[in-house]
């Protein structure tokens, strides 16, 4: 989507009151449409294909359907739509999960509304958005990788510094924060980027970030 846009929002959660606040919440943003709610997984596929949203925040623990196995079912079938996921639940089996699914980011139901709002602008521009814990669950995560985990099935080598990039990107720091903490061009780090999603066939910042995840430290990617 370009920035001047309006982002068009689907918010699903089984709580009434807390969908009913979110939608309202955040529909106040000028830049912002809630096009449609939905009260379970089920309703979000149905929603998703309906209204092709922008972004798509997504509750986890729901009657009918989860919210993992409908962010799989919907970002295979909607590539443009964004997935977001609201939850109360910061463990790592439901954060690897969610972000294996396909969902481009994930925050917790303590983030404010401007945490919230960032999150879903973020993401409608493709962009990966981690709340704080998150990120730090994940890079204790990676810390504990071994040579045993799944090689990578794309079958592709990236260089030491698009390895080191891809996962600065994986923590989710932007390429001004990469740069800055390498000691390299802004430009560079583009360079770069553009270089490690041609060889991994990666379109986002999201798409790297789950690529990151499945392949710790591991496979024919991380050859020099």
């Amino acid at each position: 989507m370009t920035e001047d846009r309006t982002i068009t929002l689907v918010v699903v959660d089984d709580q009434a009151t807390v969908r009913e606040a979110l939608a309202v919440m955040l529909g106040l943003a000028e830049d912002v449409a809630v096009v449609a709610t939905a009260t379970n997984g089920a309703e979000a596929v149905e929603a998703a294909g309906l209204h092709h949203p922008d972004v798509l925040l997504m509750d986890l623990n729901m009657p009918v359907m989860d919210g993992v196995e409908a962010t799989g079912r919907i970002h295979r079938a909607e590539q443009d739509t964004a997935i977001l996921v609201l939850t109360t639940f910061d463990d790592d089996e439901s954060i690897l999960a969610a972000l294996h699914a396909g969902a481009s980011g994930y925050l917790t139901k303590e983030a404010d509304r401007a945490t919230i709002l960032h999150a879903v602008r973020t993401a409608a521009q493709g962009q990966a958005v981690l709340a704080p814990e998150v990120q730090r669950r994940l890079l204790t995560l990676a810390s504990r990788a071994t040579p045993a985990a799944p090689p990578n099935d794309l079958g592709v080598a990236l260089t030491a510094r698009e390895r080191e990039i891809l996962g600065l990107i994986g923590e989710g720091l932007r390429n001004r924060e990469i740069a800055a903490k390498l000691v390299i061009s802004e430009a560079t780090v583009k360079t770069h980027i553009n270089n490690l999603f041609a060889k991994a066939d990666l379109h986002s910042r999201a798409d790297a970030v789950r690529y990151a995840l499945r392949n710790q430290r591991s496979g024919p990617e991380y050859q020099r």
